[in-house]
């Protein structure tokens, strides 16, 4: 039996999409042998700053070893950890861009620093090939480089975008197959509440200053609807969610993070449509699980959404004002629901591991060609 290529895998702030797709690539690559290395989703800014160190800490061990490859998400300072690591200096190594720190809305209170972006960007010229989860991501990646080379003093490269994006591609991070098995209500009746779920990090870059005013928009035009509010929440949240709550009880059917993955499942089978008011957003894994179990989107024309979801499911982006935009949204939705889209969720395949474990396979082996 041939010996399998060893994979290192670091994820360094494993939360959500990060652990959802790590925990895929091995399971659909498993022709690899891999060492997977993470560190836990909390204390962002000394996460991605200080990850070389706490990977130092906990993992000197697995760190300094050979590999024949190297895959890390857009957190870990891979730079870093070549230098810190001499075994892993050479070794050929893939970046996965979840995010990227050049693309975050204005009305986030946090301070403006450099040094998030100087993380991924020395990470990304260390790394021998850069992937994507979507056009909008790369797209602003590249385009915050070129500003950030504008404002430099000297000695800058203001092609590095251009050399960088040479060895970049898009791949989403994949639905998992069984998500497009699940079974739906063959009728729905006519005169129904239309079941929505809102299925988002409870946070303020996700719009909840906007998810109120849909739903306060919706109850004044006297439309029949059931709310399904679900999604962790952390230390801090917004208080729109309160009134939500307070406000909104007699249409809530669920509020409130669903621990148990098949009971999320069994609900989104039972929704009509999966809602975002999102102002940040760089793939929509969320939103893509929903459409895959066959809700139907309601999207803002905004961020990764215009590659992936129909025009038709996308209203007017209107960041300025969240009022307008909540009249655009409740628009689209009358206009475009009850009308079923079985095409939609057959399309959505293309997401899925078996369709896009080639093209991540194809990656690697270009790696190791190196």
């Amino acid at each position: 039996m041939p010996k399998k290529a060893k994979g290192l895998l670091l994820s360094a702030y494993d939360a959500g999409s990060h652990r959802y797709w790590r925990e895929g690539l091995v399971q659909y690559l498993a022709e690899y042998d891999w060492t997977v290395v993470t560190l836990p989703a909390r204390y962002f800014s000394w996460r991605i700053r200080g990850n070389p160190i706490s990977f130092l800490a906990e993992y000197s061990a697995e760190l300094s070893r050979d590999y024949d490859f190297i895959v890390a998400t857009s957190m870990v300072d891979l730079a870093t950890v070549k230098g810190i690591f001499p075994s892993l200096a050479t070794t050929p190594s893939l970046m996965y861009f979840h995010e990227n720190q050049f693309e975050y809305p204005k009305t986030l209170n946090q301070p403006a620093s450099i040094e998030p972006q100087m993380v991924n960007l020395y990470a990304a010229m260390s790394a021998d090939s850069l992937l994507f989860n979507s056009e909008f991501n790369r797209d602003s990646f590249f385009a915050g480089i070129d500003r950030l080379m504008g404002k430099l003093p000297d000695y800058v490269m203001m092609s590095l975008s251009q050399t960088l994006a040479s060895k970049s591609s898009v791949i989403p991070v994949p639905i998992n197959d069984d998500w497009f098995e699940l079974p739906r209500p063959l009728i729905r009746e006519q005169c129904a509440p239309i079941k929505l779920v809102w299925n988002h990090r409870w946070e303020y870059d996700k719009g909840p200053d906007r998810l109120l005013g849909f739903i306060s928009e919706l109850k004044n035009r006297k439309v029949l609807f059931e709310l399904n509010i679900v999604g962790e929440a952390f230390r801090q949240v917004p208080d729109e969610f309160r009134q939500i709550k307070n406000s909104f009880s007699a249409y809530i059917n669920t509020f409130g993070y669903l621990a148990d993955s098949q009971a999320y499942k069994a609900l989104l089978t039972q929704c009509d449509v999966v809602l975002s008011t999102a102002i940040h957003e760089f793939q929509g894994v969320s939103v893509m699980e929903a459409v895959s179990a066959g809700c139907l989107p309601l999207v803002p024309d905004r961020l990764s959404y215009r590659q992936l979801i129909p025009v038709k499911y996308r209203y007017a982006s209107n960041i300025d004002s969240p009022e307008q935009e909540s009249i655009a949204a409740v628009d689209c939705l009358l206009k475009t629901y009850p009308s079923p889209d079985t095409a939609l969720r057959t399309d959505f395949q293309r997401y899925s591991w078996r369709s896009l474990t080639a093209m991540y396979r194809s990656k690697i082996l270009a790696l190791l060609n190196c």
